[in-house]
């Protein structure tokens, strides 16, 4: 099916938008890579984290090692819904890609706090990536931190993450299926079947 196909097809026929959820370490990137890899050979990861330290830095080369030269980077500390739109709009070379992987949506809530928005500011650049979402034209996968089972944190900026964090989890979780929790490596579906390539292999 072509692109322009895919844009007038019905809410209902829209493609899948997966949400994936999960503690630090908890397998929620692979997951999701697995999901996206199921879905299309032309794959473009939507990369919300800023390499500002040499450890970080290594850690994103790790990072783009592991998912191979099949997949595409697009580096978008801030502007995520006006990158996602103009991918939907066809701009760009990114835009050649067949699914796309957000990753993730708890570094893009902490790099809008640490750019001085305020919470309700944060919460409406959430609001513009859930309305970018909604018109989504191919498969999209969305990685973000469940960080509400911790303790709560000491410093205000700290409590204000975990507000804004869990208001924007639920935010998204309405609209998407699936919506996957990993734990310990291990997909558990909260909305909607857990797709086959996220069983539990032998």
């Amino acid at each position: 099916m072509s692109r322009a196909a895919v844009k007038t097809t019905s809410p209902a026929a829209r493609p899948a938008c997966a949400l994936f959820v999960g503690g630090v370490r908890s397998g929620k990137s692979g997951l999701a890579q697995r999901w996206a890899e199921a879905r299309a050979p032309r794959r473009l990861y939507v990369a919300t984290c800023a390499a500002a330290d040499a450890e970080m830095a290594e850690r994103v080369r790790l990072h783009r090692a592991a998912r191979g030269p099949e997949w595409a980077c697009l580096e978008v500390p801030l502007d995520v819904p006006e990158a996602l739109d103009a991918l939907w709009a066809g701009h760009g070379p990114e835009s050649a890609a067949g699914v796309v992987l957000l990753d993730c949506v708890s570094m893009w809530i902490a790099n809008l706090l640490g750019a001085g928005l305020s919470d309700a500011a944060a919460l409406a650049r959430v609001e513009a990536l859930a309305a970018s979402l909604e018109r989504r034209t191919i498969p999209v996968a969305v990685v973000t931190a469940e960080t509400g089972l911790g303790l709560v944190p000491p410093s205000p900026l700290g409590r204000r993450f975990l507000d804004v964090l869990g208001l924007a989890n639920q935010r998204l979780a309405g609209l998407a299926e699936p919506v996957v929790l990993a734990v310990c490596g291990l997909a558990l579906a909260l909305r909607g079947p857990l797709p086959e390539e996220l069983e539990l292999r032998p």
